[in-house]
């Protein structure tokens, strides 16, 4: 059984996919072939953004925001507790000081009341100064953004929407990578929507942070390649991974959104006596995975070890919070702080995901959980 299930997807767009691989070598136009461009529009159209600005990855994506909008020493930018290294990762890297917020207990993503909590202690401290929220669409699932967004207009600050693992997901309609001032997704292969090495993109209605986004991403190009105007980095999305994404975003388009959620209304009915994290009326999944909690530590480590003997993977996502990381060290955080993200840390396991997944697998996995979680 496969966590995410890759090998299927292509068997079933093989054709499709080889022809446009073979269409650039052909072409021979590796860097900034037509298809770069083509995937552009399509995904701006899509998200329902006026641009989309395609880079290197997922962080480059986020680190190319933090320089356009001047992140420095100094400056305190808003980052969930519960989540993948890179979210905090790319604001010490330009200078500025991560805050991590502790999460919401049944969404699993930025809590907006502890996140105002966060602010109005850095204001009161005086030594930072609060610039950016990243708020981050933890397992598919887009945040809290309606209450999020109230909070950044009340005190001045941009909002980057981490849509990393969340496009395809919505609230009320309106698709994950739309929200806050801009927005970011990565195009690493497991992810909902994955090309077959890395890349990301950049999304914001701003046509002014996009043509400066546009600049730095080129090495701060100005009129030609030769014209540098500002300092800026090599982050392009090479044209094979473009083609790839054309044919993968119209199945994503067409089914596996829908039938990923499928899987997960399954799952849903089948697991007995586990918490799953809870979708908001309103709010749809793109369910980059399927996450259930345990009652301990010792309950999930042994689930994981018993679902392995049986031949069925499984993900801990995330074992180790941001603020207790090595490289987070010299930062101070009260441990008392991120109560929900330290229990997550030791209860969270994440289950088989994907559009191809059948029943048969979702019975087995269920099966195992199900038997497993009874004698507790």
């Amino acid at each position: 059984m496969e966590f995410r299930d890759l090998k299927s997807q292509y068997q079933r767009y093989k054709t499709e996919i080889d022809t446009a691989i073979q269409n650039v070598l052909d072409v021979g136009s590796f860097v900034g072939g037509s298809e770069v461009k083509e995937l552009e529009t399509k995904l701006s159209e899509y998200v329902g953004v006026k641009h989309c600005i395609t880079c290197a990855n997922g962080t480059e994506a986020m680190t190319l925001l933090m320089m356009a909008w001047d992140i420095k020493e100094g400056d305190a930018v808003f980052v969930p507790d519960f989540t993948f290294f890179s979210t905090g990762e790319i604001v010490s890297f330009r200078g500025a000081t991560p805050v991590f917020v502790d999460v919401d207990r049944d969404t699993y993503n930025m809590d907006p009341v502890k996140l105002k909590q966060a602010i109005l202690k850095t204001l009161k401290e005086g030594v930072l100064i609060p610039k950016v929220i990243i708020p981050v669409d933890l397992f598919g699932l887009p945040a809290n953004y309606l209450e999020i967004m109230n909070i950044a207009e009340e005190f001045k600050l941009k909002v980057l929407e981490d849509g990393a693992q969340g496009f395809g997901g919505s609230i009320e309609g309106e698709k994950a990578c739309s929200f806050g001032h801009a927005a970011t997704t990565s195009f690493f292969p497991a992810k909902p929507l994955g090309c077959y090495g890395d890349g990301g993109s950049i999304f914001t209605n701003d046509d002014r942070l996009a043509k400066l986004i546009r600049s730095l991403k080129v090495h701060g190009q100005g009129e030609d390649k030769y014209d540098n105007v500002r300092i800026g980095v090599n982050s392009r999305l090479d044209t094979i991974q473009a083609a790839v994404l054309l044919i993968k975003l119209k199945a994503f388009e067409n089914h596996e959104v829908k039938d990923v959620n499928q899987v997960a209304e399954m799952y849903n009915n089948r697991l007995q006596g586990v918490e799953k994290q809870i979708i908001p009326k309103g709010y749809t999944s793109s369910y980059a995975q399927y996450t259930i909690k345990l009652k301990n530590i010792n309950q999930r480590d042994s689930l994981q070890n018993l679902l392995k003997e049986s031949g069925i993977p499984s993900m801990i996502y995330y074992a180790k919070p941001m603020h207790k990381q090595k490289a987070f060290s010299e930062l101070n955080f009260v441990n008392e702080d991120f109560k929900v993200t330290n229990e997550l840390c030791d209860t969270v396991l994440s289950l088989p995901m994907h559009p191809y997944m059948s029943s048969n697998d979702i019975d087995d996995v269920c099966r195992i959980v199900n038997e497993y979680v009874c004698k507790f």
